[in-house]
C-alpha cells in the first residue's frame, strides 16, 4: 500500500461521503486541524511521504493532536490519539484516556467520519494513559503499548529541513525528524527502530 492510499485511509475529507448520516436525510458538518508528529521504521526519508511505495516493512506510530476543530457543533480542541500501524496490515486506535468527556464524544463522533478507513481496520480502538512532550530539541509520546523519542534532523547550518508540496492533506509545515527512539510491544508486532524517519506536519480537514 501507497502512504497516499495510507493518508486516505486515515483521514482525508472525502472519507466523510462514504459513512451514512447518524439520522436519516442528515449529514455531520465537521472541520478540524491538528499537529502530527510521526516516526516509522523507514530509512530517511521515508518514500511513502512522498506517495512511494517501500520495499520494506513500515512500522509506525503516528501521534494526532486536534488543536482546532468541530463536528457537529461539538469542539473538537485538546482531542488527541495515537494510530499504531504495520503499512497495510493493521492498526491499532489509543485515545487518550485523560479526555474530558464532551472531548471524548466530540473524538468518538469524528473518528468514523474523518479517519473511517482506518476505524474500519482497526483491530482496536482503546482509551490509554498517553504523555506528550515537544520542545524544540525533541519531541516525545507514549502510551503502554509504545515510546517514541524524536528529535529534528539538522540541515544547511543546523538549521530545520522543511519539505513543501507533498501529496496529502496531512503534510502541510512538514519538518524532518528522526527518531531516538521508537517501541512497540503489542499483540501484533514488537519492534525498536533508531535513526530512522521521523516527522511533523499540520493535517487540515473539512467535510
Amino acid at each position: 500500500m501507497k502512504r497516499r492510499e495510507f493518508n486516505k485511509m486515515l483521514g482525508t475529507a472525502a472519507v466523510a461521503s462514504t459513512w451514512p448520516a447518524r439520522e436519516a436525510g442528515s449529514a455531520s458538518a465537521w472541520a478540524f486541524e491538528a499537529n502530527i508528529a510521526e516516526c516509522c521504521s523507514c530509512a530517511i526519508p521515508c518514500p511513502c511521504n512522498f506517495g512511494l511505495l517501500t520495499k520494506q516493512r513500515c512500522d509506525g506510530n503516528r501521534l494526532i493532536e486536534i488543536f482546532k476543530g468541530h463536528v457537529d457543533g461539538a469542539d473538537l480542541a485538546g482531542a488527541r490519539f495515537l494510530s499504531t500501524f504495520e503499512m497495510g496490515k493493521w492498526n491499532r486506535i489509543y485515545i487518550d484516556d485523560s479526555l474530558t468527556d464532551q472531548q471524548r464524544q466530540a473524538l468518538d463522533a469524528l473518528l468514523p467520519l474523518a479517519f473511517g478507513g482506518f476505524v474500519r481496520g482497526a483491530r482496536s480502538i482503546e482509551h490509554v494513559p498517553m504523555t506528550v512532550v515537544r520542545r524544540d530539541d525533541v519531541i516525545e509520546f507514549s502510551t503502554p503499548a509504545s515510546e517514541v523519542q524524536m528529535k529534528p534532523l539538522p540541515g544547511l547550518d543546523g538549521g530545520l529541513i522543511t519539505i513543501s508540496g507533498l501529496p496529502s492533506n496531512v503534510y502541510y509545515d512538514y519538518v524532518q525528524y528522526e527518531s531516538v527512539r521508537h517501541i512497540h510491544k503489542g499483540p501484533d508486532r514488537e519492534w525498536s527502530h533508531t535513526g530512522t524517519n521521523g516527522f511533523i506536519s499540520r493535517m487540515v480537514a473539512s467535510s
